[in-house]
């Protein structure tokens, strides 16, 4: 995808360097993360010195497959001390702790979703990160796949959006709500189509009723979302549902497109030029690729922006907190 080195800026200075990358979190996105930064290193972007774990029997696992270092326990600050951007791929429920000392550090830090779990540990992540002159990234990847459809060049703003995110039974990501853990992805997309700010919120919501079954919020939410524009936008998320479905349709004035994001294709009944091969664009076909190379591409000073910005994941972030807030002020079935 890249070759050759690249002009960085750092702290005010430009140099040529390679930039030393590293990973927390050594589990199965700490690893996705880290094979990505691999291929950078490939292509002479990075220097991937090694992958953290608070339990470092972990890191050493990832890290041995990896060919790079492994670093755990009370050896964070000195993981951080090699490194010019991280990824925070940990827990959600630590994500805040972890990059705040990666920011404070003036390391660049891309984040993945969420970016935090309350509006305070975001605030201060973006406020840090400006402070320090680094770049805060989140990992909203599936802005790529709307890019590569065409559907940021499209010349309307949608009337309304329906979008449906349901997974089937599983043990992960359970220390967060089914807002914070699947639907804030289409909350997130559904704010870089609007243009007013979102208002009115109405919720219905389920938890999970099983023997054993532990988990942070509910586990099935409906909300409908009502921005000052007149958009009006209902998202679904569930975690107990029987089969795996990610829809999306968006009505516009002149049209309708519907979409399956999980079989990577969609219905155009709109008069707008949509790319109808955008399952084969680079950028679709692996956007935690390009989520993490635009990252690089920022750091280093080719592009102005990630693909997910710092403040733009605290976006999605209050609008998920505001529908698990409206969770939990009634009653949910």
């Amino acid at each position: 995808m890249y070759n050759g080195r690249r002009s960085m800026a750092y702290k005010g200075v430009r140099l040529m360097t390679v930039l030393r990358a590293g990973v927390a979190g050594a589990g199965v996105f700490g690893v996705y993360h880290a094979n990505k930064y691999k291929e950078a290193e490939a292509a002479g972007l990075v220097r991937f010195v090694g992958i953290y774990d608070l339990e470092k029997s972990r890191a050493e696992v990832a890290a041995e497959k990896l060919g790079v270092k492994a670093f755990g326990g009370d050896e964070f600050e000195a993981f951080l001390a090699e490194l010019d951007v991280i990824t925070v791929a940990v827990p959600a429920f630590a994500h805040a702790q972890v990059a705040l000392k990666a920011l404070a550090a003036g390391v660049h830090t891309y984040v993945e979703k969420p970016l935090a779990i309350t509006v305070e540990d975001g605030d201060a992540m973006v406020a840090l990160a400006a402070e320090k002159g680094v770049v805060l990234a989140c990992g909203h990847q599936e802005r790529a796949v709307f890019e590569a459809m065409g559907l940021y060049a499209v010349p309307e703003r949608p009337l309304r959006m329906e979008a449906v995110r349901n997974g089937t039974i599983s043990t992960r990501n359970l220390d967060v709500s089914v807002v914070l853990d699947l639907m804030i992805h289409d909350l997130d997309l559904g704010l870089t189509l609007a243009a007013g700010e979102a208002g009115g919120i109405e919720v219905s919501a389920r938890f999970r009723q099983e023997a054993g079954y532990t988990a942070v919020g509910a586990d099935e939410v409906s909300a409908e979302v009502k921005f000052d524009d007149g958009f009006v936008a209902t998202f679904a998320a569930s975690r107990m549902a029987e089969a795996r479905e990610r829809t999306m349709r968006l009505v516009y004035p002149s049209g309708e497109v519907f979409i399956d994001l999980l079989n990577r294709k969609f219905e155009n009944g709109t008069p707008f030029d949509l790319n109808p091969d955008f399952a084969q664009a680079d950028i679709a076909r692996d956007p935690l690729g390009t989520s993490v190379f635009r990252f690089l591409d920022m750091v280093a000073g080719q592009r102005d922006k990630p693909l997910a910005t710092g403040a733009e994941a605290l976006k999605a972030l209050c609008l998920a907190l505001a529908i698990d807030d409206a969770v939990s002020g009634k009653d949910a079935v």
